[in-house]
């Protein structure tokens, strides 16, 4: 729980001050009086006022930010102020001002991918394991061993790289290519694939396994290295060293077949046959049960001797400073695209509303991608920044995108809109954020 807290805290907190900071600088340049620059809402827990005047504040809820800018239709304003004022702007400036929190994102995004690229990018090659039977990817002649290296006229070189070209995919209904090596085969191979509403109706949480891809991985020798005391193999009489032939008469010679007969027979008898040193030893197992996805599993309190990995699939790319930049603004814009494909086919109906996440959804993700790592992290980090980019854009008042089309309007009509039809807006616009919000966080509980 803590790692969670402080990963999301982490998170959000960076990009939500990038982007009302794009606020800040552009409003100060300017020449508006900024009054608060504010991280989070509710209650401040910290409070600095500038030599400007500009109050800072830290509060406590962390979902959200906001810059208080002097505004004649807040209050009332010293004529000596008034040029200060955002409203007596010109339509250009307030633009700018309104448009720079999201820009401040995609420039966070670009400046966090040109850190990772600057780091090295360390992958892991797409190499087959396996192909699930029905799935989109049966429809291709791959087999174990084979090698991605296209899916869908995008060129990958790790699983990250089929994951990203498998979501744009969502809720398409037409026919791709799969451009793949045969392993030990230098030449490359291209099968079609014909998709009918993939993933229309409803999430996964696994793209690559929903189309039927799964990866590659060593095999694991069923030796034991750990054995927890006072667990259900404990009990048996398991010891470090053994090492397991066969279950239930059922010869074994990879842990996760062990593991698969273990969580497939919780508080159940299993017989289980060892090697230990120059003997075989017959152990009774009654693994614990314990609630998984819904359902209970066993588990019986054993660890192996972990694999080599095979260094041949490790890929590292290290880059130069331009090429590090080139890389970031070619992710952010690879994510910038994803995201907006993503909103356009929620609202045709070809991707499900059981797809949007919220604060609990974001938490588990940043806490996760903490635990594999700082370029996991710092991925993360940009794809977030992206995203609050491209939804304060959309045009929803409320939203930074709903000022941008009212100002648009005015730039285009020469006069404002009309301060009725724009509170009507706001009011739609916040039922509808509410909306949103309610599906999103439901959907989070409903995954818990």
């Amino acid at each position: 729980m803590i790692q969670n807290i402080l990963s999301i805290l982490i998170s959000l907190g960076v990009l939500i001050t990038f982007h009302e900071f794009g606020h800040y600088f552009i409003a100060r340049l300017c020449g508006v009086k900024v009054l608060r620059f504010s991280v989070g809402f509710g209650k401040p827990i910290y409070r600095y006022v500038g030599k400007t005047g500009t109050e800072f504040t830290l509060a406590m809820i962390p979902l959200g930010g906001y810059v208080r800018m002097l505004d004649e239709r807040e209050g009332n304003v010293p004529e000596a102020m008034k040029g200060q004022a955002f409203n007596n702007k010109n339509v250009w400036q307030r633009i700018a001002i309104v448009a720079a929190g999201p820009i401040a994102n995609f420039i966070l995004a670009v400046a966090i991918y040109t850190l990772v690229a600057l780091l090295g990018v360390q992958s892991f090659a797409p190499k087959i394991g396996s192909i699930d039977q029905g799935s989109p990817a049966s429809q291709t002649q791959l087999s174990m061993g084979d090698e991605l290296v296209g899916v869908n006229g995008e060129s990958v070189s790790s699983w990250e790289d089929v994951n990203l070209a498998l979501a744009s995919l969502i809720g398409e209904s037409r026919t791709i290519i799969v451009n793949y090596r045969v392993e030990g085969v230098q030449s490359v191979q291209s099968d079609s694939v014909q998709l009918n509403d993939w993933l229309a109706d409803g999430e996964s949480n696994n793209l690559i396994q929903s189309f039927g891809f799964t990866p590659w991985r060593p095999k694991v020798a069923p030796v034991i290295q750990q054995v927890i005391e006072g667990g259900a193999a404990f009990d048996a009489g398991f010891q470090v060293g053994d090492e397991i032939i066969s279950v239930e008469n059922q010869p074994v010679d990879d842990w996760l077949q062990v593991v698969g007969l273990v969580q497939a027979s919780p508080e159940q008898n299993l017989s289980v046959q060892v090697q230990r040193g120059q003997r075989v030893a017959d152990l009774l197992l009654k693994p614990n049960a314990r609630e998984q996805d819904g359902k209970m599993v066993g588990y019986a309190g054993l660890g192996v001797v972990p694999p080599k990995l095979d260094e041949s699939l490790i890929r590292e790319r290290y880059y130069g400073p331009l090429e590090s930049l080139s890389y970031g603004v070619e992710q952010t814009a690879k994510m910038v695209s994803l995201t907006v494909s993503s909103i356009g086919k929620m609202l045709q109906g070809l991707i499900s509303l059981d797809n949007l996440s919220g604060p609990i959804t974001i938490a588990k993700v940043a806490s996760a991608s903490a635990e594999s790592g700082l370029q996991s992290f710092l991925k993360f980090m940009a794809y977030l920044s992206v995203s609050l980019g491209v939804l304060n854009l959309l045009p929803i008042p409320m939203l930074d995108g709903g000022h941008l089309l009212f100002f648009s309007i005015e730039a285009i009509r020469r006069k404002p809109v009309a301060e009725r039809i724009q509170n009507l807006a706001y009011r739609v616009g916040a039922s509808l954020l509410f909306t949103l919000m309610a599906i999103a966080i439901f959907n989070d509980i409903a995954r818990l």
